[in-house]
């Protein structure tokens, strides 16, 4: 039996059944990393001692007869822009290449505290800056579906750790899709939470006010468990939400869409799970923005299957329009580096940051720019200091008005059309990208070619929901990805909704 290919609920009856143990199944994955990793190049640090160490505690608990969580032993990878006490947080940056966490997230205490095992830190974009992961300093990311082809970014250390059976699951951040754009490329699932639904402290800020950490997993049901685990208000973090919202998963007559009775749902279903759905009614919106001239024909015919797959399974098809979606892509690349040239100017090589010596007198050039300007140059990459300046030029004196605070303005359009259309529809369907994974080295030199590839994502950020990406076929062998967005803290409902899908297509 191959351990490494078990999902969450599959590992961890295995584990309660003892037909393996915690720590065998830690060496396998540990093991499998050595062996495949060195071709894909997931992950930044491998931390065995630590994984060893969680997955003996584990087997105690076990050995003891005490019960243990769904994610008790499961091994995990984590984005290396998520703070583990005692481990390299790199943020895939040269200015912080030798930076060891002082203090663990509050995601990675509540998964510590539920027992999971973690492997070690993905690899990411720079600062999470990036939509293929080809601009970490320590190297690119390969695609396990094809090794010439870009995993997605930011997130592609974690894409591609759990498309390749290296971990049982993994976080990453998503600031404008860096959680679905990998998942999608990749084939596995991704959640971005709603804006506020997941504690953001311990993770390094890119852009404040659009960035969410969230789960990536082999199947929904795995994506769910991790998240139910994560999610919760923090005190520690300003823009946490109390949320007493419920989540009813209801159709327009108010007819629920959890039954205990046998559904028909064609005959491509098979029933895994004792939890049937119907999803009659559900009234599910097609927003024409989202399909485009110039999308890739045969990635649009799979989304517009998978779509006709929810008509056959009773849901209602609407065209609905959110007619500012055009200016999302110029409205998130004016607040996003907005946002992040305040986030990091912290790391000048004073207080944060690997500080250049004066090689005669071993101590920091005396004069305080020429510290700043040798760190900030040096350890920065170039799509970071791109951002940088971006930023600072939005928001200088003279301009802030004309760029910061219009962008600003358009994003609360933005949302409002989102608001309106969710008057009318329950949750919405599009692609996560117009394209399968590019080849490496395609776009990179083309910065405006490589922000095109999250236009159908950064929407979403902007007006702080929650969005699925799931797949749903392969074009040339590649996968790719149908995003199911939902309104404000129905997360769980978009989960269910993705469930449907995985279930009738498996």
């Amino acid at each position: 039996m191959d351990l490494t290919s078990l999902t969450i609920t599959q590992t961890h009856q295995g584990l309660v059944k003892k037909k393996f143990s915690a720590l065998e199944l830690a060496k396998a994955y540990l093991n499998r990393i050595k062996k495949e990793d060195k071709k894909i190049h997931s992950f930044l640090t491998v931390s065995g001692k630590l994984a060893l160490s969680q997955a003996r505690e584990i087997d105690k608990k076990i050995s003891k007869k005490e019960n243990i969580d769904l994610l008790a032993g499961i091994p995990s990878a984590i984005k290396d822009n998520i703070m583990v006490e005692d481990i390299k947080c790199t943020a895939a940056s040269k200015i912080l290449e030798s930076y060891i966490a002082s203090y663990n997230a509050t995601v990675i205490e509540k998964l510590e505290k539920a027992g999971t095992v973690i492997l070690g830190k993905t690899n990411l974009d720079e600062f999470a800056m990036g939509s293929s992961c080809e601009n970490s300093a320590f190297g690119a990311t390969k695609n396990p579906c094809d090794l010439k082809r870009v995993t997605g970014g930011s997130s592609g250390g974690s894409a591609a750790a759990v498309a390749a059976n290296l971990c049982g699951y993994a976080l990453g951040s998503d600031t404008g899709g860096s959680i679905r754009l990998p998942a999608s490329f990749c084939g596995v699932v991704g959640l971005k939470p709603t804006y506020g639904a997941v504690s953001r402290y311990g993770l390094i800020a890119f852009a404040s006010s659009l960035d969410q950490i969230g789960p990536m997993a082999k199947t929904v049901e795995d994506a769910k468990i991790v998240f139910n685990a994560i999610k919760g208000w923090d005190e520690m973090d300003s823009t946490s939400i109390k949320s007493n919202h419920k989540t009813q998963i209801t159709n327009q007559s108010t007819k629920t869409l959890c039954s205990a009775e046998p559904i028909n749902m064609g005959s491509g279903y098979k029933q895994k799970t004792k939890h049937k759905l119907q999803i009659t009614n559900l009234r599910i919106g097609i927003p024409r923005e989202y399909f485009v001239k110039g999308m890739n024909e045969e990635v649009e015919k799979k989304i517009k299957k998978a779509i006709k797959k929810y008509e056959e399974m009773g849901a209602k098809i609407i065209d609905v329009s959110l007619p500012h979606t055009k200016y999302a892509l110029p409205v998130y690349y004016i607040i996003s580096p907005s946002e992040a040239s305040a986030n990091l100017s912290r790391y000048d090589g004073i207080r944060f940051g690997s500080a250049k010596t004066n090689s005669k007198s071993q101590i920091p050039n005396s004069k305080l720019l020429d510290t700043y300007l040798e760190n900030r140059g040096q350890g920065f990459g170039d799509e970071v200091k791109r951002r940088i300046m971006l930023g600072t030029y939005a928001l200088s004196a003279g301009y802030y008005d004309a760029y910061y605070l219009k962008a600003q303005k358009v994003r609360t359009l933005i949302k409002e059309d989102f608001e309106n259309v969710f008057k009318k529809v329950d949750v919405l369907l599009t692609p996560v990208s117009p394209t399968t994974a590019f080849k490496i080295g395609e776009k990179i030199d083309d910065p405006l070619a490589m922000y095109l590839s999250d236009i159908f994502t950064i929407s979403v950020n902007l007006a702080g929901l929650p969005a699925l990406s799931l797949p749903c076929g392969k074009v040339d062998k590649l996968p790719v990805g149908l995003q199911i967005i939902g309104k404000p803290f129905e997360d769980e409902k978009i989960l269910e909704i993705g469930k449907t899908l995985e279930n009738f297509t498996s």
